[in-house]
């Protein structure tokens, strides 16, 4: 038997620290040492990719954008054939990645950074947001089809894709602010009464 070993590069091994150690402690509270520190490399390595932690950061938000897009891709919330069901679906998908998971663990790398540098640095704010609008878009197709089989025509698809992200988004500070995963839990409840009363109309027929 061929075991096929593959080599991850120090970029890499940079941007997946990165991922753990900001999203742990926060963007200003990481130095360039840290993510040294923790992927296991040089500072040469480092600046040898990025000329500052700045340049990082825009390279992280696009690297975890890069590693969650398959995870959502393959998730079980695409079965259903009622669009409505998948979208619901998709929030209880959300809410079972906070059981047994540590707070750092499920928060959004894009919304933790992007809390700290919206107003100081444009380059990693519009980084962020592409991340997380990007990923609030992939929900638009089924929204929309909820929506036209519920006969709701006066509600915008893209809107209630960013109304959803923004309540996980919401969530995901209020676990951090109480120290409590519950709080977030709670919220992905309240968020799926939502869409149900939205959605009425289909869920009856």
């Amino acid at each position: 038997m061929f075991v096929l070993v593959t080599r991850v590069n120090a970029r890499t091994k940079l941007l997946d620290a990165a991922i753990s150690v900001i999203r742990a402690q926060g963007y200003a509270a990481t130095s360039v040492d840290d993510l040294c520190r923790a992927a296991g490399v040089t500072k040469g390595a480092f600046f040898h990719y990025f000329a500052s932690k700045d340049e990082m950061a825009v390279a992280v938000a696009e690297h975890w954008t890069t590693i969650t897009v398959p995870l959502f891709e393959g998730a079980p919330y695409h079965q259903p054939i009622n669009p409505a069901e998948r979208v619901l679906a998709y929030v209880a998908f959300r809410k079972a990645i906070l059981t047994g998971t540590a707070i750092p663990d499920f928060t959004c790398l894009a919304g933790t950074m992007v809390q700290e540098t919206y107003n100081t640095h444009p380059d990693i704010r519009d980084a962020c947001g592409a991340s997380i609008v990007g990923h609030a878009e992939t929900l638009i197709p089924d929204i929309q089809a909820a929506l036209d089989t519920a006969g709701q025509s006066g509600i915008s698809a893209r809107s209630l894709a960013i109304f959803t992200q923004s309540t996980l988004q919401g969530a995901f500070v209020l676990a951090k602010a109480t120290n409590n995963p519950a709080v977030a839990a709670d919220c992905c409840d309240h968020l799926t009464r939502y869409l149900k009363l939205i959605f009425a109309s289909e869920q009856k027929a």
